[in-house]
């Protein structure tokens, strides 16, 4: 690892805090989000096994206890999600020793590594969730980006540490990553098709998921399109946010909206192919909201939280894009691509103010540059989307 080239994380302090609490530590993310890196910064005298590589798989499968002998605790161990067996023999050895930091655990696949540390490590790790760089972490490391460039160029880290074009970056990512994802999770045979869905679904992102709508557009059935969804979930590629009710178990069973982790993702599946292009792009509106929400599901996690994030709409098409639930409390965000703001850019905060009367702090966050608070609403901007949370 180049130390010249690392860019520091905001979950770093949590990373090290949960390794003084807990003998395991899960580094959970999409593929080429820092998450080597970033173990491997934090802790430098740890040995390191990449899972990934067949020989250390094959190794392990033959002798289990030989290999965990010749790498000892501390230890870093890569991939995981590739050797879920490997788990089990952890949980003896960490329950003999009984003490904490012992282990580093990465993995790309949530679900299968969520149903293997539940079966094997309950108790005993820590898990974490580590996206792409936010634009915070960008600016920390004196990386300073325009709206157009922030939807451009995304967050991995190969893309700004090591001046990676985007276009290649992402391109090789959807061949080299996704498509091999998701032939292991779900034995696509279309991946034509599976390709012309991950299209649609980045001229989508933001909006309300309607697998009926894609179903039909990419020619598969509407199952087919929710078992894409939960496989691109699992991978860290998308995430959902649902509709606010007070009722809890109606704002899961309501339709949610989909999300990229990733706008650089969004811009390269639609074809964009320089900063330029974004703004000029028909759908730059729905691209800046995806942004803006990633960074604050990012801020969340970066702080050792559960996001907790839903957005409003009501039967009259009234809609507040994003709602924090602080615990009674209902924060209102309005977010918005133009570069300069008007008062219209709040009328739908204004309105869900005078009918919820639990909603407090309404913020706009939008394209230009931050105005402190106008009108009872902080204005804010896209740079600045993190310092919006408690």
């Amino acid at each position: 690892m180049d130390e010249k080239c690392y860019i520091e994380r905001k979950i770093s302090g949590y990373v090290v805090q949960a390794a003084q609490t807990y003998p395991v530590v899960t580094i959970c993310g999409p593929r080429q989000s820092g998450k080597t890196t970033l173990a491997r910064h934090l802790f430098p005298h740890f040995g390191y096994v990449s899972m990934e590589n067949p020989f250390e798989r094959h190794a392990f499968e033959d002798d289990p206890l030989g290999f965990l002998a010749a790498h000892p605790a501390p230890c870093i161990f890569d991939e995981v999600q590739n050797t879920p067996e490997l788990l089990s023999y952890l949980q003896g050895i960490v329950d003999e020793a009984d003490k904490n930091g012992m282990y580093i655990l990465t993995g790309s696949r949530q679900m299968e590594l969520q149903e293997s540390i539940t079966q094997s490590l309950a108790g005993r790790s820590a898990m974490v969730d580590l996206l792409p760089l936010s634009l915070e972490e960008l600016a920390e490391a004196g990386i300073a980006l325009s709206r157009d460039e922030a939807m451009f160029f995304g967050g991995l880290p190969r893309i700004h540490s090591h001046r990676q074009p985007p276009e290649m970056a992402y391109a090789d990512y959807v061949r080299t990553y996704i498509e091999r994802d998701v032939r292991q999770l779900i034995n696509v045979h279309k991946l034509r098709e599976f390709g012309l869905f991950l299209r649609l679904l980045a001229a989508r992102a933001g909006q309300l998921l309607n697998a009926a709508s894609l179903a039909n557009d990419v020619g598969v059935s509407a199952p087919t399109i929710r078992e894409w969804i939960s496989m691109l979930e699992a991978s860290y590629i998308v995430f959902t946010l649902h509709p606010y009710y007070k009722n809890y178990g109606k704002r899961l069973t309501k339709t949610p909206k989909v999300y990229f982790t990733e706008t650089g993702l969004i811009s390269s599946l639609l074809g964009i192919r320089t900063p330029e292009q974004v703004s000029q792009h028909p759908l730059v509106g729905s691209i800046f909201e995806n942004l803006v929400v990633a960074e604050m599901y990012k801020a969340q996690l970066n702080r050792g939280r559960t996001p907790n994030f839903y957005f409003y709409r009501d039967s009259t098409g009234m809609e507040v894009d994003l709602l924090q639930e602080e615990q009674l409390t209902l924060r209102p965000i309005e977010i918005k691509s133009a570069y300069t703001y008007s008062v219209a850019l709040c009328k739908n905060l204004q309105k869900f103010l005078r009918m919820a009367s639990h909603a407090d702090g309404p913020a706009l966050i939008y394209g230009g540059e931050s105005m402190g608070v106008l009108q009872n609403v902080r204005i804010a901007s896209f740079r600045d989307a993190a310092t919006l949370l408690p």
